[in-house]
């Protein structure tokens, strides 16, 4: 690690915190390309921070139910099918190339703008009772394996997908979503980060530094989340998602070359 580099982790680890707290998304959205930019591999850069992540989400988790935000059941029943589908993630980072992992990673952003829009959409025809109604058990599933599959793969905890998803199929508001999603991390950052520890791709120091800065950013975001108004929230999330599928879109371009 060069000189200074720790201070830019601890840095780029407070950021990431206040991001998971705040949205519900783990923190892996910051740590990820900030360690392919400090020249470490995007393979190397996905298992630490999966480290990071275990830290930040159960320190905001733990603080969420110190506040009586933390659903236990909710949680589990999308973390069980996360951490069954969490090793498929794992496999596939070391079989794909770099710049198709990032390319991948930018067009999932993207998406979840969309996603979080036609909730929107959705809310609004509810009061027709127009809205499309999916099956409890099987959005459930579909949600938290599609978390646990992104949890491995991308070293992002599986919220970028599971908040929009939880509002869409499961019709549930913004803030219990981040809420319930952060939880869920905790279960499906600790699978990824031990695949990725017995893959030998983790590096430890640098996570253990990320993961500090976390939990200091992650105890204020989620003491700020529910004061916020849920449209701030939700504009924040997309606008966040829509600058960083730029960069990450740009860093596939640089791996590709």
């Amino acid at each position: 690690m060069i000189d200074f580099s720790w201070v830019i982790l601890v840095v780029g680890g407070l950021i990431s915190g206040v991001i998971a707290g705040l949205l519900g998304i783990g923190g892996g959205i910051i740590t990820i390309p900030l360690l392919v930019t400090l020249g470490y591999t995007p393979v190397q850069a996905i298992a630490t921070s999966s480290l990071a992540i275990v830290i930040t989400s159960l320190s905001g988790s733990l603080q969420n139910w110190s506040m009586g935000y933390f659903d236990f059941k909710r949680v589990i029943y999308l973390g069980i099918p996360a951490f069954l589908t969490t090793g498929i993630g794992v496999y596939f980072a070391n079989k794909i190339p770099p710049y198709i992992i990032l390319f991948t990673f930018g067009i999932i952003l993207l998406t979840n703008i969309y996603l979080i829009e036609l909730r929107k959409e959705l809310v609004l025809k509810q009061a027709e009772k127009t809205v499309p109604e999916f099956n409890p058990l099987l959005s459930k599933i579909g949600t938290g394996g599609a978390a646990g599959i992104l949890a491995g793969f991308f070293g992002l905890g599986g919220g970028t997908i599971m908040v929009p998803l939880q509002m869409l199929l499961l019709g549930e508001e913004i803030k219990v979503a981040i809420q319930t999603s952060l939880g869920v991390i905790v279960i499906t950052a600790l699978a990824a980060c031990t695949g990725h520890t017995l893959e030998g791709n983790i590096l430890f120091v640098q996570g253990l530094i990320l993961g500090c800065g976390g939990l200091l950013g992650v105890q204020m975001s989620t003491r700020t989340l529910p004061k916020l108004p849920d449209s701030v929230v939700s504009l924040v999330l997309r606008i966040f998602l829509g600058i960083l599928s730029i960069y990450v879109f740009w860093e596939s371009w640089i791996n590709y070359q």
